[in-house]
């Protein structure tokens, strides 16, 4: 994985990372967020894997069905954000990605193996974004009710 910082206008900064073969896009993002001291994001990115784990949400369970593509496909979607979750950078990212046949499948991107680029551009909070525990769910949902500091 490689990223570079691209500017920082007024304490914004925005970089543009590119995940080599092999890496895993999960992995790479939570190390870039902690390298970088990211306490708030967003993040998009396009490329491909050779294999995907694709995450739902199960209320009743509380916890997330997983879904192992063992196939290549294009990620024609990748967005996401990054956020405090106990003092902690946590990346939070969708995907949608393609077959060759054109069909879609997409969720909470889990894990996956690059195959043979991800390019990811990442665009800093102007403020610090949290994560807090919501009872009803158990999910870690972004907290936008304080002042931001």
């Amino acid at each position: 994985m490689k990223i570079q910082q691209l500017a920082d206008v007024e304490g914004r900064r925005s970089f543009a990372m590119v995940c080599d073969r092999g890496d895993d896009p999960v992995e790479a993002l939570a190390a870039a967020a902690k390298r970088f001291d990211l306490s708030g994001a967003s993040l998009t990115g396009i490329g491909a894997f050779s294999g995907v784990t694709l995450g739902f949400f199960d209320r009743i369970r509380r916890d997330y069905a997983r879904r192992v593509i063992r196939e290549r496909v294009e990620v024609v979607s990748l967005v996401g954000n990054v956020a405090l979750d106990a003092g902690e950078p946590r990346v939070h990212a969708h995907v949608v990605v393609a077959r060759y046949d054109g069909s879609a499948l997409g969720g909470h991107l889990l894990g996956g193996t690059v195959d043979p680029t991800l390019e990811i551009m990442i665009v800093e909070s102007p403020a610090t974004l949290r994560r807090r525990i919501d009872p009803a769910t158990g999910l870690a949902l972004l907290d936008i009710d304080w002042a931001g500091s």
